[in-house]
Parts: structure tokens; C-alpha cells; sequence
């Protein structure tokens, strides 16, 4: 994993302003290898966290074609790099490494846009073209890695982190109306495309375009579509265990040590047996981790939303397992003191010490491997959530896991709270996830309704936790894959009728 970040002046030489001040606003995201691309027009940053090939995928890399030429940065991993290199081969590209840097380069150079519909994976990335003076900019399907940008005097400023924008000499931290009142009633979350703060965006996910002397141009490429599922529920199981097992086995690709979270959950219980059984084969040794709280047995309250703790069920999992477990003890004054580093981290007021338990567990887990792979997302997709399953929640207007419009209003000073409408505001987005969630004229109004919480899951909810779970193992030097997050089971399971989904669950 690495940081990016640039600056795209159709008008300015950009070579007049120190910009190194971003690539080192977010030099926790990559402390191994940094490197720099300047031209009159451009200017491109990358901090490397080396995972595979160190030697030859250092960045920005570029290519040549025809009398063209081509500079990416790029942060991600890309888990079918075999078969898009394989048939980059066959149409004539040649590699140096076998880094999957050089095979997104390679395939934007072959398909220009259209390279992003051919990979699966977790990714931003920046190419620039100088004959063309233009750049393409595009975000993974799932919105996993983040990329944040602001255009100023006609000048595209990008980063992955809102932190690097403020390490522009253009660019400051400003807030207005609009960046207090999505805090406030849209937080920890917020609107797809929004940065909070003044003038500052996100790339969405699943989003691409490019940035010349027309502007900036972007589009949706990809987004989940309904169509009949034809699959016996016996098939269905089978494809969703292939889908399943497939994605965690391709995400286990590294050239650097490798664990997995092991909370004691189903979710990070199936990745690590999962991880165990190919590790084993390949002859390597699994390491897993886990996370308790001091004192968690004597004040753990059970509810709806977490019905038990799931570090009960770490011993026998990791017995069964007979893999190596590093367990992970924090106290209070390990949450505090992590508080002003998540919110560093961060960028923005987020979940508090939920951040600082995640940062803390992530630092201690760098102390061991590079990567590690977790279950985020699984719930989100398959509707593991008490909201997905209990009706009269579901049957609510307004995002389940919200719905206390007026207390958040509250809290509003009255200089943002004059004229503002809380409940119009929250239900205007509601309500756009909703028109924007296609279904099939077959679907009954329970499947229906279940494919708008699925939208609203994976639009909002999850795009919370990749946010938290990104910037606080990023800026441990610590690369975290969600295997769950792979878009094909995504794709899958949207179609799959909701009463298979509970089966066995009644």
C-alpha cells in the first residue's frame, strides 16, 4: 500500500511551488520508498509500503508507446495481476517485474479507461499523459482506497488523504454551513463525494474521468444491478463458498509477512481457516491476532447490535486453527493515549476510542507482518446486522442504524441551525440511495426492500469502517485486505433471494 498525491497546472508551471510537504503529510502510508515526477504541467507524489517486488515496482513508474508516454502512482493491490498480465502478453506488452504496479500501467496503456472494468481489486490511481496533458483518475469499485481532491484557479490538486491537500500552499482547512452540519448529522459517515471540508471532494467509489484543459470529468463505471437468480440454493451455497474462498486465497499474494484478524467472529474465523488451509500448502505459517480490552468480561453489556463477546469463541478458533495467535491486551490508558492520533489519522472527528482501539491493535500487529487480512464488510453484504433482520427496523424510513435526526440537531449552534431543515437534510440522502437502487419487476416487496439495505449498507455504513480501517492501519505502516470486499461476491449475493439468506437462521 502507498500514498499518492499530485498536481495537475495547465497554465502554471508547477514547478515554482514546493509541494514536497505532501508526500510527507502521509509518509506513514509508505516509509519504505518515495519518488517524485515534475514537469511544467505536473507534478506526482509516492510514499511506498513495499509488499511486492520492492526492485521493480517503484513509483511513479512510467511507460512509452508509440511516442506516447504514460506516469502512474498508484495505491492498492490487484488480485488477478496473472491473468491481466497474461493477456497483456499475448497483445504484446512486455514486463520488467512482476509487480502489479507495472500491470495497471500496462493495462491503461492498452485500454486506456476501460482498464479499471478488468481489475479486481483495491485501488486509486493517477496516469499522466504530457502529449496529451491530461489525467486519468480512478477509484476500486467498492470505495476500499480513498482519493481526495480540490480544484483551485483551475489547477486538479489530488491526494489519498485529506492531509495531503492541506499540505498544499493553496489549500487550507476551512469549514463553512455545509462541513458543520454533515458532521453533525451524517457523522462518523458522510455524503459519497464529500471531504467536509470547504471546496474538498472524494473521488466516489467506483468512479473514473479525466482532468484537462475541459475540466474535470467523472464517471461511474461500475455499480450493483439486479438480475434473476436461476441458481439452485444448492449451487448457490457452493458458488458463495468458491466466491468466498477464492478471493481470500488471491489476497494472500505477498512478498513480506502475512497474518489475519482473528476476533473470534465468523467473519475473521472463516478468513483465517481459510488462510491456515493455503498457507499450510504453500509451506507457510499462519500468524493471527487478537484483541481484548482490560476488565472487558466484568463490564461487557450484551445487546441487539452485539449480542456477546467474540473473544469467548478466540481459544477454541485458534486451537482448531493450531496456528500461531498473538493476543493483544489494551487498557484504558492505551485508548487515550491513541485518541489525538486517530483523529490525526483521520483527517476528521470519527468513532473515537473505537479508532483508538483499532490504531493501537494496528501498531501492535505491524510489530509482527506488513499485511494482514480482515473480515470488514462480510455483515454489510450478506445482512448481518440486527436491521437487515428485524422488521420493524427495517420497515422505517431513514438509515436504520441512525435515527435520531433531532437529538443530533441539537446540538447544532444556532448560527447553523437557522434555517436548516436536520430531518430534510439526512432524509434527502436517504432517499437518493434508495432512486439510485435498480430492482427487478419480479422482486416482492421484502426482496425489494432488502436490496435498498444492501445500498444503503454498502453506500454508507461500510464506507464508515473501510475509512476507519484504512487510515488507522495506513498510518501504521500496516496493509489491511478485505477479502469480503471483493466486488464479484458483492455482485453475487445482491441477487440472491433474501430467504436463503436466513436459512437456518429461523
Amino acid at each position: 500500500m502507498c500514498s499518492i498525491a499530485g498536481m495537475i497546472d495547465l497554465y502554471r508551471d508547477v514547478r515554482e511551488l514546493d509541494l514536497t510537504k505532501m508526500r510527507q503529510s502521509m509518509r506513514s502510508r509508505g516509509p519504505d520508498q518515495r519518488g517524485e515526477y515534475r514537469s511544467r504541467d505536473a507534478a506526482l507524489f509516492h510514499n511506498r509500503l513495499c509488499v511486492i517486488d520492492p526492485k521493480n515496482g517503484m513509483q511513479p513508474m512510467s511507460a512509452a508507446l508509440d511516442g506516447r508516454h504514460y506516469v502512474l502512482i498508484y495505491n492498492g493491490e490487484i488480485y488477478n495481476t496473472d491473468e491481466v498480465r497474461a493477456e497483456l502478453k499475448l497483445r504484446g506488452h512486455e514486463f520488467s517485474g512482476h509487480s502489479d504496479t507495472e500491470v495497471v500501467l500496462k493495462a491503461y496503456v492498452e485500454w486506456r479507461e476501460g482498464c479499471v472494468e478488468r481489475l479486481n481489486g483495491i485501488f486509486a490511481f493517477a496516469v499522466w499523459e504530457p502529449e496529451a496533458r491530461r489525467l486519468f483518475l480512478a477509484r476500486d469499485r467498492m470505495g476500499v482506497k480513498p482519493l481526495f481532491y480540490t480544484v483551485r484557479d483551475g489547477a486538479l490538486i489530488f491526494a489519498s488523504e485529506i492531509k495531503g491537500l492541506l499540505a498544499h500552499p493553496w489549500v487550507t482547512a476551512q469549514a463553512d454551513r455545509g462541513s458543520i452540519r454533515e458532521l453533525i448529522m451524517t457523522g462518523p459517515g458522510r455524503t459519497p463525494g464529500c471531504g467536509v471540508f470547504k471546496d474538498i471532494f472524494e473521488i466516489k467509489p467506483a468512479e473514473r474521468g479525466f482532468f484537462d484543459e475541459g475540466g474535470l470529468r467523472l464517471e461511474r463505471y461500475w455499480k450493483l444491478t439486479p438480475s434473476p437468480h436461476t441458481d439452485s440454493l444448492p449451487d448457490t451455497v457452493a458458488n458463495v463458498r468458491w466466491l468466498v474462498t477464492d478471493a481470500i486465497r488471491r489476497q494472500l499474494v505477498s512478498d513480506v509477512p502475512i497474518g489475519t484478524f482473528l476476533s473470534g467472529g465468523l467473519d475473521s474465523g472463516i478468513i483465517s481457516s481459510v488462510a491456515n488451509t493455503t498457507m499450510r500448502e504453500q509451506g507457510r505459517t499462519l500468524t493471527t491476532f487478537s484483541v481484548d480490552y482490560r476488565d472487558n468480561r466484568k463490564y461487557f453489556r450484551a445487546g441487539k447490535f452485539q449480542p456477546n463477546t467474540d473473544t469467548d469463541f478466540i481459544p477454541g478458533l485458534r486451537d482448531w486453527l493450531g496456528c500461531e495467535n498473538v493476543s493483544v491486551t489494551l487498557d484504558t490508558d492505551d485508548l487515550a493515549e491513541g485518541l489525538f492520533e486517530a483523529v490525526d489519522a483521520r483527517d476528521l472527528p470519527g468513532m473515537s476510542d473505537v479508532d483508538s482501539s483499532l490504531l493501537q491493535f494496528c501498531k501492535r500487529i505491524r510489530e509482527h507482518v506488513t499485511v494482514a487480512l480482515s473480515g470488514e464488510c462480510a455483515d454489510e453484504i450478506f445482512g448481518g446486522y440486527p436491521w437487515y433482520r428485524d422488521e420493524t427496523i427495517r420497515a422505517r424510513e431513514g438509515f436504520p442504524w441512525a435515527q435520531s435526526v433531532r437529538w443530533r440537531a441539537s446540538f447544532l449552534r444556532p448560527e447553523y441551525a437557522e434555517g436548516f431543515d436536520a430531518g430534510a437534510y439526512v432524509m434527502e440522502r436517504y432517499e437518493a440511495t434508495l432512486a439510485d437502487t435498480d430492482v427487478l419487476d419480479t422482486d416482492g416487496p421484502v426482496d425489494r426492500r432488502m436490496r435498498e439495505m444492501m445500498r444503503l449498507n454498502t453506500d454508507w455504513f461500510m464506507q464508515t469502517l473501510l475509512d476507519r480501517k484504512d487510515r488507522m492501519s495506513m498510518y501504521s505502516a500496516l496493509e489491511v485486505r478485505v477479502p469480503f470486499c471483493d466486488h464479484r461476491i458483492a455482485e453475487y449475493l445482491y441477487n440472491v433471494p433474501w430467504e436463503w439468506k436466513e436459512v437456518g437462521l429461523s
